[in-house]
């Protein structure tokens, strides 16, 4: 690490971090971050699964000069890696999203911004700059102008893309989240949503802002359901809860109407494939790029781990003849799991929880530290593997170990 940013010595490591970090949230914020669906099997196995490898490394290679950056959305990426969208960061620490923003300026690295955000979105592209890629997590809501509105914006404040979250179209069991009745706190607010107050010292309802005023006159949040005849769409405030969960969409309508909305501005990714077969629809229906996700472990419990499920995705959009990138979430925690992953076919990898984690501990300073663990691993790794650009990573550099604990080549 460079002399102005020494080694934080109290956290040399992300397990580190994340132990810091739980004694610095209450306890309904940590249950919140932390939790996966149900018994939590898939949450625990998005980071097992990447000891399931091991990395065959290459020597007496010059490896004295290593580039770790990569090209996306046109911007050149410190490392192959960037933040994920996760909801209501200002539980973690006060500053949230700013914070996070900063730090992805400062190491050059992609930010993801949920549409859940507890900062709007033309707040956190200001920070970011507009150079700095941002990417907008999206949950296409049945009432599409709302949606529609949020796009709109996204695209005048400059995000590069928009991420679909495909997986949620109900809401995965959560048993600690339902146990602490969870919900955000009255002096916090989803900002995307929740405009009413004074923004940059306006009053939303003087800025014409429509759909704030709609939301404003809804009433209380209620979330969709089949009265046994019928699906009854969701009203009220728009909440994650309520509103979220969207069972109606489908391939046909609503991809096709999203890169309407979207297109040549921005680009429409999907996140949450886990499988061939929808990646080959992904396809067929134009997407820009594909995220392999299960959110987390937070949907459905007992579903592939994402590293697990990756090579599959990658087979099937080169059977394609695509060019399209894959990227993948989930689990990663050490650099040589980006490694691993890059080995196994992704193109990019996305840091969710470890980044909570930083914000917990110190806020901004705590991102940075975050990244700059993660990168540094990540650095050393490709350089002992022998390896000095990310192109040349393969799956030739992994071993796997089968069930009787024998090694083998991929």
């Amino acid at each position: 690490m460079s002399a102005t940013h020494p080694h934080d010595l109290e956290c040399l490591t992300i397990e580190q971090l994340e132990k810091i970090a739980a004694d610095r949230m209450d306890k309904q914020t940590r249950d919140y971050y932390n939790e996966g669906a149900d018994s939590g099997s898939t949450l625990a196995e998005n980071r097992s699964a990447y000891q399931k490898y091991r990395i065959r490394p290459r020597v007496l290679r010059d490896v004295s000069k290593i580039d770790t950056s990569v090209d996306i959305f046109g911007f050149k990426n410190t490392i192959p890696m960037g933040v994920a969208p996760t909801a209501m960061q200002k539980l973690a620490h006060q500053d949230g999203e700013l914070a996070t923003a900063r730090a992805c300026r400062e190491a050059g690295i992609v930010m993801g911004l949920s549409s859940f955000s507890t900062t709007s979105l033309e707040d956190v592209k200001g920070v970011l700059g507009a150079e700095q890629p941002g990417v907008l997590q999206l949950y296409l809501f049945e009432d599409r102008e709302e949606s529609r509105g949020l796009i709109a914006r996204a695209k005048k404040a400059g995000f590069s893309a928009v991420a679909l979250t495909v997986d949620t179209p109900m809401l995965g069991r959560r048993n600690l989240e339902m146990k602490n009745q969870f919900r955000l706190p009255r002096h916090l607010k989803s900002a995307n949503f929740d405009r009413g107050g004074k923004e940059d010292g306006v009053v939303a309802e003087e800025k014409g802002d429509e759909a704030s005023k709609r939301t404003r006159d809804r009433g209380d949040s209620r979330a969709g359901y089949h009265d046994g005849a019928r699906w009854v769409s969701p009203t009220g405030r728009i909440t994650f809860h309520s509103h979220g969960p969207n069972p109606t969409l489908n391939w046909e309508r609503d991809i096709d109407w999203l890169k309407q909305q979207c297109h040549p501005e921005m680009e429409v990714w999907v996140k949450g494939i886990a499988t061939g077969e929808d990646a080959i629809l992904a396809c067929h229906h134009g997407v820009d790029g594909i995220i392999v996700s299960n959110h987390g472990g937070r949907q459905l419990n007992g579903a592939l781990a994402t590293l697990d499920a990756l090579p599959e995705v990658v087979d099937a959009v080169r059977s394609m003849n695509r060019k399209m990138p894959v990227h993948v979430d989930g689990g990663i925690r050490h650099g040589t799991d980006v490694f691993k992953a890059l080995a196994l076919g992704a193109d990019f990898v996305w840091i969710g929880r470890p980044v909570l984690w930083g914000l917990a501990y110190k806020g901004q300073e705590g991102v940075r530290l975050c990244l700059k663990l993660l990168s540094d691993e990540f650095r050393l790794c490709m350089g002992l593997a022998g390896v000095t650009r990310v192109d040349e990573i393969g799956k030739e550099y992994l071993a796997k170990i089968n069930r009787d604990g024998f090694v083998s080549k991929l």
